[in-house]
């Protein structure tokens, strides 16, 4: 039977202060506790939210006198009555200034600024976007520029008491101070240790999934994956949306909204079409609503009625009751254990059905969802669930599911805030409806943008609507929309290797794999204004396009903000220097996607290779510079440990000449084994000489397009390589792929949409003009101005 057999979660006792009534918790010099009872019934159980208060105990000092208990950390002082809270009696204040300090000390009870605001809290998630057209408020997150944030977790319930929740002592008080300052990488540490890391999901999901909310059969299903494979289009997860199961039932019995039978007419060998769907390298999910419990109709419903003590004669609807041990043990064994033996991957709990149970403070939807994750993990498989958001600690049960996206442009424009935001609470593996669920309108160039987006999502899920006219399949569309999303696609499954990385870095270090600019330059208050852009991984910036192309030069703009040093677009190979804002202009082709000089972008070497086990052939994408990073593997088993992870490291020198030292070392179990090594160098014409551990090599590469889609690389084919005792490659004569300046203007004007005339004055005129010079010889002529911002672009890059 299923049980939270989960070991009670103290903190340390030399971290406790505790009085008559209260007792304050010290468990970092810049995370407190704040309880207040007044029966003296503190928890110490975890909750939905925690699961970890063994902190080790930092120096603090505790001063008392007759009306007053004050505590002092490195970073945090705090002054208490030692009576019931309120505002005039308990306050904690920031020892150390945070960058916007209106006000440094919170009171017991305050409003704190809105999140969202310019100097306020800077948000979290919500629960879902059903409903949501454009924008919509987030709950409050950890993070704050004014340094502190505070949360509230006195009503939820206690969890592992006699193996299952239960409510709390009522009346009490149960804060937690997070007072980090602008220090977000240690907020989001200590968050991580209190609520419990990001799981590490299996490497296949972080491919393309198909899902439509369609009444496919096995045949349609399977053809419709071999088409998309005809075309050289990859997926890894099969969605299989609520017609898989029996809808049109006895309206006696329900409405077919939820089942657990499939529906023999569409799919009359589940076991064959699951096993088909694996063979072509796919997983598989299938969407439930189980709010409705479980009717007559059910194949499993005789047995479990029969074992709820119910008579199966009845036909009475067996009611969903998260909260009962004994209905969620039959749950999980006669519903969803034997369609898992048949070949289901995990679940879509497509749970719509509000926050209360019959236990006060338990949301059903955070039982769900921890019951789903942890159940999957039978068997020695690597757990996951696909579910919407239950609250803070949330992100311990990947995939998230944020509802029915409406087909808007303003829908898409607030998903890429909406994604980052949400890893200032850790939780990072948000699932969006790319390309729009339901409403809306037809838009080819909609659909690409949401389609480019996705595919530098943390999950890219393509969905659509029970509507004939509304659907995903690039063929579809025509060109150039159906080339374009068809290129970034397969770019989705190459990037598999650099994303598996970023999933590594949000398990084991909290980073999320999209977060906010501010995340790594807290400091710098341009960070903070450009929230439709994010950092993807290590060494990628990334701003969808999220509005229509301007009519006049059939280019999109938007104004992005790059941090310090050196960045090269993965797609047009422009170079830029960062520390500024500048407005980027892209055609249908392409978005913003700024790589890190110094960069090694790992990336398969095929779009069609299955994407669950690690490549026998690396590419490395290098963006020559000076610099290091990372690539994270592993066996894919269950829960593999940091000493089961092989890390393998790529470091650039460029020298003063021009040439470029490479060293690639693998360190951890898998090191040993051979690898067939490819350098990409970005940007890169030839090169004149190289060698690879001291031996020359003749080869000097060829340049090439990867896919038709990225800039312009001179690819190097290395052969096998042992990587546990490191590789040096040394490139001599490298030589920059030349810029055109003159022909990149020529092709803004040859689709810009104005008179010839104007075209041939800015075309002839400005030839030669470089710089402060063709920004001058513009002003001389009357130009739209998106037209002027492109041109002045693309002669910059010169």
């Amino acid at each position: 039977m299923f049980r939270f057999a989960v070991p009670p979660a103290p903190a340390r006792p030399a971290s406790v202060v505790t009085g008559d009534g209260y007792r304050i918790t010290v468990l970092t010099s810049r995370l407190l506790r704040l309880e207040w009872s007044p029966t003296d019934t503190f928890v110490d159980r975890q909750t939905p939210m925690v699961v970890s208060r063994d902190f080790e105990t930092p120096d603090f000092e505790v001063t008392e006198s007759d009306d007053l208990l004050e505590i002092r950390t490195e970073h945090l002082y705090l002054a208490y009555d030692r009576g019931a809270f309120r505002p005039a009696g308990l306050s904690v204040s920031l020892r150390q200034r945070a960058q916007s300090a209106f006000f440094s000390t919170w009171h017991y009870g305050d409003a704190l600024p809105y999140t969202g605001s310019a100097d306020g809290n800077l948000g979290g998630t919500t629960r879902t976007l059903d409903g949501v057209d454009g924008e919509t408020a987030l709950d409050p997150g950890i993070l704050a520029r004014y340094g502190f944030a505070v949360v509230d977790d006195s009503s939820s319930v206690e969890v592992g008491d006699s193996d299952w929740v239960r409510p709390r002592p009522a009346g009490g008080t149960d804060l937690y101070f997070f007072g980090h300052g602008n220090d977000y990488r240690a907020a989001l540490t200590d968050f991580h240790v209190l609520t419990g890391p990001t799981p590490l999901i299996p490497r296949g999901i972080l491919g393309n999934w198909w899902s439509r909310y369609w009444r496919y059969s096995a045949d349609g299903y399977l053809a419709l994956m071999d088409d998309f494979a005809a075309d050289g289009i990859p997926f890894s997860v099969a969605v299989i949306d609520m017609d898989w199961h029996l809808v049109d039932i006895d309206p006696r019995l329900g409405t077919g909204w939820t089942g657990y039978t499939w529906n023999r007419e569409l799919f009359p060998d589940p076991e064959r079409f699951l096993a088909d769907l694996h063979e072509r390298g796919m997983l598989v999910t299938l969407n439930v609503h189980p709010a409705d419990g479980v009717r007559a109709h059910e194949d499993a419903y005789p047995a479990m009625a029969a074992e709820l003590g119910i008579d199966p004669a009845s036909q009475v609807a067996i009611p969903f009751d998260i909260t009962s041990p004994a209905f969620v043990d039959a749950y999980l064994r006669h519903l969803h254990h034997p369609l898992e033996e048949q070949g289901v991957d995990f679940w879509w709990l497509d749970w719509q059905s509000g926050s209360v149970s019959r236990i006060a403070g338990l949301d059903p939807l955070w039982m769900l969802n921890d019951i789903h994750f942890h159940d999957s993990a039978r068997a020695g498989r690597r757990p996951l669930t696909f579910s919407r958001y239950s609250g803070l600690g949330s992100h311990r049960y990947p995939i998230g599911f944020s509802g029915d996206a409406i087909t808007t442009w303003e829908s898409l424009a607030f998903q890429p805030r909406f994604t980052a935001t949400a890893a200032n609470i850790g939780y990072t593996w948000w699932s969006h409806d790319i390309g729009g669920h339901i409403g809306g309108i037809k838009s080819n160039e909609l659909t690409t943008r949401w389609m480019q987006f996705g595919v530098f999502s943390p999950i890219n899920r393509l969905h659509s609507g029970a509507d004939p006219f509304h659907s995903k399949e690039p063929a579809r569309f025509p060109e150039p929309y159906r080339s374009v999303m068809t290129r970034f696609l397969r770019l989705r499954h190459l990037l598999v290797p650099y994303l598996y990385t970023a999933a590594w870095r949000a398990h084991a270090d909290g980073i999320g794999v999209v977060r906010p600019m501010y995340h790594d330059h807290p400091d710098d208050d341009a960070a903070y204004g450009v929230p439709d852009q994010y950092l993807f991984g290590d060494d990628m910036i990334v701003a969808p396009i999220t509005a229509p192309a301007d009519p006049v030069t059939q280019l999109a703009a938007i104004t992005v903000w790059l941090p310090p040093g050196g960045w090269v677009d993965l797609f047009t190979g422009a170079r830029y220097e960062g520390g500024r804002r500048l407005v980027l202009h892209r055609s249908i082709d392409h978005i913003p996607v700024l790589v890190r000089r110094g960069a090694a972008v790992p990336m398969l070497a095929d779009p069609r290779e299955h994407v669950e086990v690690n490549p026998e052939t690396l590419v490395l994408r290098l963006v020559p510079g000076t610099g290091t990073s990372v690539l994270y593997e592993d066996d894919g088993s269950a829960a593999p440990a940091l000493a089961d992870r092989t890390t393998i490291r790529a470091s650039q020198t460029l020298r003063p000449d021009g040439s470029i030292l490479v060293r690639v070392e693998a360190t951890g179990p898998a090191a040993s084994a051979a690898r067939t090594l490819v350098l990409d160098l970005a940007g890169v014409a030839s090169i004149g000489g190289l060698s690879v551990d001291g031996s020359p090599r003749a080869d000097r590469g060829d340049v090439i397009r990867v896919d038709g889609t990225l800039a312009p690389a001179l690819r190097v084919p290395l052969g096998r390589a042992h990587l546990a005792a490191g590789v040096e490659i040394e490139l001599t004569e490298v030589a920059e792929q030349a810029y055109d300046a003159q022909q990149a203007v020529f092709e803004i004007l040859d689709r810009a949409q104005i008179e010839f005339g104007l075209k041939h004055a800015v075309y002839y005129g400005s030839q030669g003009a470089s710089g402060l010079g063709f920004s001058q010889f513009l002003d001389t002529l009357t130009l739209p101005t998106t037209l002027r911002g492109a041109l002045v672009e693309a002669v910059a890059q010169a």
